[in-house]
């Protein structure tokens, strides 16, 4: 049984105080209808994460109003996108399988300009030039232009005021620049957020920001939403909340293991995995991309890839042996369990309430999830343990 069921593909829909009787229209970004015109209405958005930050410039242009309720400001770097000219393809083309090596051997599985060093090392202007360079290019490079921002508070500091920067400048309105600059989390501790002219969005006349950190939700009404300043009248309202990452599809099927113990009792306290890809107690059981692996902290296609060669191989494995059952031991789940918490316990993302964590779904332990050693290392793990016979799993 091979579950490849997402990490990020079950969404998170908080219970607010009296959104069944809101008469307008209740949306989520994860499941969006197709039927969905919200030209010329009066829109609000619950959330400014990855989901809130792609929805909202695009929002801003079909409603009349678009009122964002802001629970926690995030660091947001531009995307960039732009199209490809054929020399850029073709330069990618002609190299393909070194590049695609490379991406197997990296840290988070895609291209990045290596970083100056520790920034104790490097000059501050050229520090600065080079987070100038990254922001100029785009996307995730803005994280890692020293190699000591996850685990260096000044590094992280540095970076994150450079950000701050760069939103006090796009914002027109001070009080708004200030409540859209994260101040209580270092910068990339929550996933970091890519858009597209998000900032520049808040100076169109018909976008308010509303922060719910100063003026809390009280309640909706049925003509909208009541925070402790005042009501808003809302045609419809978009919840961009996420997902209840990592756990959440698998939490909601009722898979059973020996004994008959569900899959989500085992868990209760936080997944534990062999690899992020196997359960000590759920036999020919596997996951892909879960918890204990790489997963959403790398390109997620190199992971999975990674994993469905890895588990297609045990399979061949298995068929050789003329075996009928693989699980993982409890011992080697509990030594994986323990090297991920090691390596995260290093870093500063636990210092942020995240969905890392499952600190966004109410209830939800607290535990960082996903494997912090690489996807190059771990990659090295995993085929060190199918070339000693697949350690720390039992053949039956």
């Amino acid at each position: 049984m091979i579950f490849a069921t997402g990490s990020l593909s079950q969404a998170n829909a908080p219970e607010f105080p009296g959104a069944s009787g809101y008469r307008g229209r209740l949306l989520h970004t994860a499941d969006w209808p197709g039927d969905a015109d919200l030209r010329g209405k009066r829109v609000g958005v619950i959330g400014t994460g990855s989901s809130g930050v792609q929805a909202i410039p695009a929002l801003a242009e079909q409603a009349t109003q678009l009122t964002v309720f802001q629970r926690t400001a995030g660091y947001v770097v531009p995307a960039r996108n732009h199209p490809l000219a054929p020399t850029e393809t073709d330069t990618i083309e002609a190299d393909y399988p070194t590049r695609r090596q490379a991406l197997r051997e990296s840290y988070g599985g895609w291209h990045l300009p290596p970083p100056l060093g520790p920034v104790a090392e490097v000059p501050r202007d050229e520090g600065l030039a080079e987070l100038q360079r990254r922001w100029a290019i785009g996307g995730l490079c803005v994280q890692s232009a020293f190699s000591d921002v996850m685990t260096n508070p000044e590094a992280n500091a540095v970076v994150a005021d450079f950000v701050r920067g760069k939103i006090r400048a796009a914002v027109d309105d001070p009080a708004t620049a200030e409540a859209l600059c994260p101040q209580h989390f270092p910068i990339g501790a929550k996933r970091l957020c890519v858009g597209t002219d998000y900032y520049e969005t808040y100076n169109r006349d018909n976008v308010e920001l509303v922060d719910l950190r100063a003026t809390p939700i009280e309640t909706f009404t049925p003509d909208g939403i009541r925070t402790s300043a005042r009501d808003f009248g809302l045609d419809a309202v978009v919840l961009a909340t996420g997902f209840d990452a990592m756990t959440g599809a698998l939490s909601r099927i009722d898979i059973r293991g020996r004994g008959g113990r569900r899959l989500r009792d085992a868990w209760a306290a936080g997944p534990r995995t062999y690899l992020g890809v196997s359960v000590a107690g759920f036999p020919n059981m596997f996951v892909l991309a879960g918890p204990g692996s790489p997963s959403v902290m790398s390109n997620v296609v190199v992971s999975i890839e990674q994993h469905v060669e890895w588990v297609r191989d045990l399979l061949a494995h298995l068929t050789d042996a003329g075996a009928g059952t693989v699980e993982a031991t409890a011992e080697a789940q509990d030594r994986w369990v323990e090297l991920g918490n090691q390596i995260a316990a290093g870093t500063l993302y636990p210092q942020a309430d995240s969905w890392y964590l499952g600190a966004n779904v109410r209830g939800k332990p607290r535990v960082f999830m996903p494997f912090l050693g690489g996807v190059g290392t771990y990659r090295g793990i995993c085929d060190g343990v199918a070339a000693d016979g697949y350690k720390g799993f039992t053949l039956g």
